[in-house]
């Protein structure tokens, strides 16, 4: 079923238009996911030809949406909606501009009863601009 891209990436998100910061899901297994985004000009994050720092922890989040949203998507059942809880040791080597694909990987570090820790890392091409540790939990559903 990978990848996912297009309107089934909405599917695994709960973001909207012009929030979407996934263009594909490239890659799933229960402990990673890869996914990629194109910056483009009409980008909230972006400033001129950068996207910046928020948008780029935007994007990282939003990969790790798209795990536990992918999970649920191949059972057939609709992706919950989460949040960030914290983000730690964040680093940013440079802002991506115009025109770059960012390529995440995420790596699951620990995941118990809706809250997800994970480490994420951030390239373009092979160079990583940026890497953080993100922890996530399901919003209640009751």
């Amino acid at each position: 079923m990978v990848p996912v891209q297009g309107e089934d990436i909405l599917k695994l998100i709960p973001q909207r238009f012009p929030m979407v910061m996934i263009d594909r899901l490239l890659a799933y297994t229960l402990e990673t996911v890869v996914v990629d985004f194109e910056v483009k000009v009409d980008n909230l994050f972006v400033l001129g030809i950068h996207m910046q720092e928020s948008g780029l922890l935007e994007h990282m989040a939003q990969s790790v949406a798209a795990h536990t949203g992918y999970s649920y998507y191949i059972r057939g059942e609709q992706a919950p909606t989460g949040y960030i809880g914290s983000i730690q040791k964040a680093e940013v080597h440079r802002l991506p501009s115009l025109g770059e694909v960012l390529t995440s990987r995420v790596e699951i570090v620990q995941e118990f009863m809706g809250v997800t820790l994970v480490h994420i890392e951030t390239y373009i091409a092979e160079e990583c601009i940026g890497s953080a540790q993100m922890k996530t939990v399901i919003a209640s559903t009751s």
